[in-house]
C-alpha cells in the first residue's frame, strides 16, 4: 500500500475498524475516504444516537470535538454509560497544547487535526494501537465492575464501601448504626450479587470501579516537546501544512496516576 505524502509502502500495518462519528458529513467522509485507502475498514455515525443504535465492540473511534456538550471527559462518560470502552481519538480543526494534555487527560488517546494526511494518520494510528491496549482494559474493568455494583442497593454499596476501606463487620455496624448480623445479611446479598466469591474478589471490584476517578489520566510525552510558547502558538494534529512534521508532536503515553 502506498503512502502518498512520501510514496514509499505502509509495511506492517494492523487493519482496524475505525468508526467516524460526528462533525460534518463531508468531513466524515473524507476520513472514511482515507481510512478505507489505508486498508481500514470505516464506519460513519452523524452522532450519538446512530452510534449507541448498534454499539461496536471493536476498533477506534474518531470523535469530532463538539460531538457532546461537556467535550471529551461528556463523551467518555456517555460511552461508559453504553458500555463502550473502545479507544477514543478526538478530532477537530485546530488544537492547542491545552486543548490535547485537557483531552488526554479526560480520556482520549489522542488529538488529531482535520483534515486528515494520509501517511501521517497511517503513522499515529499505529501509535495509537499500540497505547491503546492497556487503557481499554481499564475502561473495560472499571465499565464491567460499575455494571455490576449498579446491582447493589444503597446499604450494600454502603457495607462495600466500608469493606474495602479495610473494616471489619463490628466497626462496619457502628459506623452505619445497624447490628453485626445485618452487616452480614447486606454482606452476603452483596457477595452474590457481586458473584465474589472471596472478600478480596469485592473488593477487587470496587477498586476497578474507581480507576480514572481518585485522579485524571496524567499524559507522559514520549518526545520533547517544543518550548511553551511555540507549542501554544502552533495547534497539534495532523496533516496541517507547514507544519512541524508529526513524529515531532509529543505523543501521550498513558499511565494511571
Amino acid at each position: 500500500m502506498q503512502d502518498r505524502s512520501t510514496g514509499g509502502t505502509l509495511q506492517g500495518m494492523e487493519r482496524t475498524h475505525l468508526h467516524i462519528l460526528g462533525g460534518t458529513s463531508r468531513s466524515r467522509a473524507e476520513q472514511a475516504r482515507i481510512a478505507f485507502a489505508l486498508g481500514h475498514h470505516a464506519e460513519v455515525y452523524g452522532g450519538l444516537d446512530e452510534f449507541f443504535d448498534r454499539p461496536p465492540t471493536e476498533g477506534v473511534i474518531l470523535a469530532a470535538q463538539d460531538t457532546v456538550t461537556g467535550g471529551t471527559a461528556g463523551l467518555i462518560r456517555r460511552l461508559g454509560e453504553a458500555g463502550v470502552w473502545l479507544p477514543l481519538v478526538m478530532t477537530g480543526d485546530d488544537f492547542t497544547i491545552d486543548q490535547v494534555v485537557d483531552a488526554i487527560g479526560d480520556g482520549a488517546i489522542d488529538c488529531l487535526a482535520l483534515p486528515l494526511e494520509m501517511g501521517t494518520l497511517a503513522r499515529r494510528l499505529q501509535r495509537v494501537i499500540i497505547a491503546a491496549g492497556p487503557m481499554v482494559e481499564v475502561r473495560r474493568r472499571q465499565i464491567e465492575a460499575r455494571s455490576r455494583i449498579g446491582q447493589l442497593s444503597r446499604r450494600e454499596r454502603e457495607v462495600l464501601e466500608c469493606l474495602a476501606a479495610g473494616r471489619s463487620n463490628k466497626l462496619i455496624a457502628r459506623d452505619l448504626g445497624i447490628s453485626p448480623r445485618t452487616v452480614e445479611i447486606h454482606r452476603a446479598n452483596m457477595m452474590t450479587k457481586l458473584d465474589a466469591g472471596h472478600a478480596a474478589d469485592a473488593v477487587r471490584l470496587w477498586m476497578d470501579a474507581q480507576l480514572g476517578d481518585a485522579g485524571r489520566i496524567a499524559p507522559t510525552l514520549a518526545a520533547t516537546p517544543l518550548p511553551r510558547q511555540r507549542m501554544a502558538a502552533e495547534p497539534v494534529g495532523i496533516a496541517r501544512p507547514h507544519a512541524m512534521p508529526q513524529d515531532q508532536v509529543a505523543f501521550p503515553v498513558l499511565r494511571r496516576a
